[in-house]
């Protein structure tokens, strides 16, 4: 008997999460408030096997750390088993189309997280699965990631339409679901990138639409004056090599570090990791006492968990 998931009402098809605003804000709120609920009730020891019995199939074309252990611990935790994919272990690494991995998955799974270069990949997923597809990471978006952003924030602050933050460096996939994120939370937030590095035009207009586009600078210094969350990643992403002397020369300026942060209003310092110290983050900053990092990877694992519960319950 196939596991009943969550679906879309008009339809009857899956819920897919592929970026942050698929979640409405209420929707949103709800998976915090679970994953909060589930990091309190791992921290007292107490079971919350709510996904017995179900398996997530974790399908990989690029490498991963946190990704990984975060998603097979999770699915533990809740009862369930999850099964490594690799791109070299199945036959999608040998030409079988996507559309075809994702029908023969779904009569195996309930439900598929990829982590895949092009976003189209995982829209090709979702059109053709009959369970749910979570996004683990594309070249355009990382929506699991801002899910454990959010809830760091929040820990740190509380009311999160009270918190201004800040992202420095590059626009890219994880700069890009954070924008959609502050915006369905009510963050107040401000952009400083190159100009040549910019957050998507077209992630910027779904910002607008489902609450407030982020304000949009080249200079780090004014954007992170006052602010009490400064965000950073790595300037050089995977596939990017080529293009390091380039990156680095066109991110002079754009480090964090004790002199830039001395313009915050002393602002708890985020990194998604892994990080490249010295580049984008000095090891004095990501090791320093405003650093909340390590909890911000931890809590990958009690944001997934909230979503698949809220996916497949």
């Amino acid at each position: 008997m196939t596991t009943p998931t969550t679906t879309d009402e008009t339809n009857g098809a899956p819920r897919h999460f592929l970026d942050v605003d698929d979640l409405s804000r209420s929707e949103l709120f709800a998976v915090l408030d679970r994953a909060a609920d589930y990091k309190l009730a791992q921290q007292r020891g107490e079971s919350h096997a709510d996904l017995a019995g179900q398996t997530l199939g974790m399908l990989f074309q690029k490498a991963s750390t946190r990704t990984r252990v975060s998603f097979e611990t999770g699915m533990t935790q809740l009862g369930g088993h999850a099964v490594f994919l690799g791109a070299d272990d199945i036959q999608l690494g040998r030409g079988e189309p996507l559309k075809d991995t994702a029908r023969a998955l779904s009569r195996y799974v309930d439900c598929v997280m990829a982590r895949v270069f092009k976003h189209e990949n995982c829209e090709v997923l979702a059109e053709y699965a009959e369970v749910p597809i979570v996004n683990g990471l594309t070249d355009d978006a990382h929506p699991c990631q801002t899910l454990a952003d959010l809830l760091t924030i929040r820990e740190c602050f509380g009311d999160l339409e009270e918190v201004s933050a800040t992202w420095v460096g590059d626009g890219n996939n994880v700069a890009q679901s954070f924008v959609l994120g502050c915006a369905l939370a009510g963050i107040d937030l401000t952009v400083a990138t190159p100009a040549e590095h910019g957050v998507d035009e077209g992630v910027l207009e779904r910002a607008a639409d489902i609450g407030t586009a982020p304000t949009i600078t080249t200079d780090p210094v004014e954007a992170v004056s006052d602010a009490n969350v400064v965000y950073t990643d790595v300037w050089i992403s995977m596939g990017q090599e080529d293009e390091r002397d380039m990156r680095l020369r066109r991110f002079d300026g754009y480090q964090l570090n004790d002199e830039l942060l001395a313009h915050t209003d002393d602002a708890a310092v985020l990194h998604c990791l892994p990080a490249h110290r010295g580049e984008e983050i000095t090891d004095a900053v990501l090791e320093g006492e405003n650093s909340v990092v390590w909890d911000q990877a931890e809590n990958r694992l009690h944001a997934q968990k909230a979503l698949l519960g809220w996916l497949l319950e």
